[in-house]
């Protein structure tokens, strides 16, 4: 059987006294595209923090491609990974966030080629020339000079996506990348998340859109108090699936 490109381990995590995720389990393969869904704190942002450590679990373990991420094990025991190595694992899972995160004192190819350079070690040339081909991935051939401040909110996340893309991560989490745009700005961004799906990549998005979901996804995932209480085909769970939980939230969302 195939390694998980993902998997979480049995994932807990706690602020303070609040638990916002409880024993959470979820396998991602290989160009496999899974949504997760749920109410507002129901632990899905949070999951997706877990997978690529930018929240260390408090228990439990997350894989990418069968590699332990944030540990290193040794002599039977686990000891936590030094700052600039777990970096190294985190830049192998591309993110993009619901605000769009992006420099404000750089340019789009700026943006876009800072990490490849700083973090990657290429020749700004290379990684310059890889950051105009990445705006013309995303429909934004001529905004190579232009700062975020002149660019629309939609073009701005499609920028973040490019740079996320830079770095050539083997899977992509995306939270809630629409959220923050007006209506008529979700489709571009949209549009350019269904081709990175058409290519075959290794998607985990957390999204309120959910006909596009439907279109694109192969499982959605649905979370309750920190917890995965059903998931299966989208088909199955926009029907209302199994669980009232579920149910609930699509007759509400639907």
């Amino acid at each position: 059987m195939a390694i998980p490109v993902i998997s979480a381990v049995d994932v807990s995590k706690s602020f303070g006294t609040h638990k916002v995720l409880d024993n959470v389990s979820l396998d991602v393969s290989r160009g496999e595209v899974v949504c997760m869904l749920g109410r507002s704190g129901s632990g899905k942002t949070t999951l997706l923090r877990c997978l690529n450590m930018l929240e260390r679990p408090d228990s439990g373990a997350v894989f990418l491609n069968g590699e332990l991420m944030g540990f290193l094990q040794k002599g039977g025991r686990l000891h936590e990974l030094a700052a600039r190595a777990e970096a190294r694992q985190r830049r192998r899972l591309g993110m993009v966030f619901q605000q769009f995160n992006l420099f404000p004192h750089m340019t789009a190819a700026e943006n876009i080629y800072e990490a490849p350079v700083h973090v990657l070690g290429r020749d700004k040339a290379e990684a310059l020339e890889q950051a105009h081909a990445l705006l013309a991935r995303v429909g934004l051939k001529d905004k190579a000079a232009a700062f975020p401040e002149a660019l629309s909110g939609g073009q701005q996340q499609r920028v973040a996506i490019a740079r996320a893309l830079a770095m050539g991560p083997e899977a992509l989490l995306f939270d809630e990348p629409t959220s923050a745009l007006d209506p008529e700005m979700v489709s571009e961004v949209l549009q350019v998340i269904r081709s990175l799906v058409e290519e075959g990549r290794t998607i985990v998005i957390v999204t309120h859109e959910i006909g596009f979901a439907r279109e694109v996804c192969d499982r959605f995932v649905f979370m309750e108090s920190g917890r995965i209480v059903e998931e299966g085909s989208p088909d199955v769970l926009i029907s209302g699936g199994y669980h009232s939980a579920t149910q609930e939230f699509m007759s509400k969302v639907l």
